[in-house]
Parts: structure tokens; C-alpha cells; sequence
């Protein structure tokens, strides 16, 4: 597709949290330029977040997860509420991005140009096979790393410097890291430079243990109803979701956004 055609890239506000909207054929080139070099010649770390209604929720707190997401490089929405609540405050429709769906366009991003990446997180056996799965589905993609999640405070150190020696282009991190995306916000001076992304079930997607939603739940916006009979107490966020829609229509009446 000719660039000159690609609608451009913009960061809107939402409840005075920061949202990106990418479309699917301006992402390649985004993830080549928060590779690039900076004028120095130096890579720097960049922060992908994957931005859920609950999370949106949790970052118009002042507290640590607010400062990772209204630092991150890229913030993409993972939930319906949010387009539709972006639309309702600003009339601009954010691209929706399935997880897996994106992880797999970004390692195929990557793969394209020879890339690395390193993963974290998962126990052992789930993250032996998700590295397989990976290395058979991405030939090209380099694995430079992998280690568990749990791992001892004791060692973290020692993950840190490995992480920066191997120096991914991407370091994919899952379920099973102490803090999730708040562990790269604390390290984020440690780690690599190069991309960073937290999803949390994505290595039990890619070992097969667990199934992803299809895409037609996903499509309507009913992908939470799978999660909520893994996590019972997750049917609570119903409340949640009606004080979201009651700041929708505050924002919207007093035009606060």
C-alpha cells in the first residue's frame, strides 16, 4: 500500500488517559521507527501497552501504572468500551487490537528484518514449547533468551544483565513475572533497549495450553464472559464498567477530556 494513503497516526485522550490510533497497515513502519536509532546512534527502550477498560480504569490514578502507560511509546486498545467511549468523548475510532493477533503481527514485523526477541515469564515446560512454536512459526525471528517467571529476587539481577546482553529487539513478557507491566516499569533503565510488551496468557496461547477467544467473540466485545468463568470474582468488574459509562457522560456533559 502506498504510504502516502495510510492514515496518519494520532494520540487522542480518553478520560484523560492516552490512546493511540494505528491502523493495521501504519503499523510496520511505527515499529520500525521506535527501533530506530536516536541521533546518538542509540536505541532507546520503548513500552507497548496493550490497554484493556480495566486498565484505562487503573491508570487515572495518580500511581505507578498511570506514569508506565502516559510514558509508553505505544497504547493500543483491547477492549470494545474503549471505541466506543473514545467515539462518544472525542468522534475519532480507534483500531481495535485482538492480543495474540497483534503479538503475531509484531513477531512477524520483526521476522521480517531478522530480528530478536527474548521471553520472560510462564513455567518451564510452557515456556520451552512457546519458544518452539515461535521458532518453528518465525524461522527468522531470533530467540536470543528465555527465562521463567517466579524467579527469586535473588536473581533478578542476574536476568536484568542477561536481558541486556542479548539485547532483543523485543522482549515478550507473560504471567508468572512479579508485578507484570509495573516490573518494567520499575526496570525499565535495566532492561534492553528495543521494545518491551506485558500480555499476560500469551505463552499459554502460544504453548496451546489455553485457547484464545474466536474472533467473532472477540468482535462483539464478549471475550471478558470466557475470562470471568476462568476468574469468578472477575464478574465484580460489571461495576467497573457502569462507573466507566457514568465518567463517559460526565466528561461528555462538562467537556473535561
Amino acid at each position: 500500500m502506498d504510504s502516502d494513503n495510510i492514515a496518519p497516526i494520532e494520540r487522542i485522550n480518553v478520560l484523560k488517559v492516552p490512546l493511540d490510533i494505528v491502523s493495521q497497515e501504519a503499523l510496520t513502519e511505527k515499529v520500525y521507527e521506535l527501533l530506530a536509532p536516536e541521533k546518538d546512534g542509540r536505541i532507546k527502550g520503548q513500552n507497548i501497552v496493550l490497554l484493556s477498560l480495566w486498565d484505562l480504569l487503573r491508570a487515572r490514578g495518580a500511581n505507578e501504572y498511570r506514569d508506565f502507560v502516559q510514558k509508553a511509546a505505544l497504547i493500543l486498545p483491547i477492549s470494545k468500551s474503549l471505541i466506543g467511549g473514545s467515539r462518544f468523548l472525542t468522534g475519532k475510532t480507534p483500531v481495535r487490537y485482538m492480543p495474540f493477533d497483534f503479538i503475531i503481527s509484531l513477531l512477524t514485523i520483526l521476522e521480517n528484518r531478522e530480528l530478536s526477541v527474548y521471553l520472560l515469564g510462564a513455567k518451564s515446560r510452557i515456556l520451552k514449547k512457546t519458544e518452539k512454536n515461535i521458532r518453528q512459526t518465525f524461522p527468522k525471528l531470533r530467540v536470543v533468551g528465555r527465562f521463567v517467571g517466579n524467579f527469586k529476587r535473588q536473581d533478578e539481577n542476574t536476568i536484568l544483565e542477561a536481558i541486556r546482553k542479548a539485547s532483543p529487539s523485543l522482549l515478550l513478557i507473560g504471567k508468572g513475572v512479579h508485578g507484570g507491566e509495573r516490573w518494567i516499569a520499575r526496570n525499565t533503565g535495566l532492561l534492553n533497549p528495543g521494545l518491551r510488551l506485558w500480555c499476560s496468557d500469551i505463552f499459554d496461547v502460544f504453548s496451546e495450553r489455553k485457547r484464545r477467544p474466536s474472533r467473532a467473540v472477540f468482535d462483539r466485545g464478549f471475550e471478558w464472559f470466557g475470562y470471568c468463568f476462568q476468574r469468578p470474582l472477575r464478574f465484580f468488574r460489571i461495576f467497573p464498567y457502569f462507573y466507566y459509562k457514568i465518567l463517559l457522560l460526565i466528561y461528555r456533559v462538562f467537556k473535561k477530556n
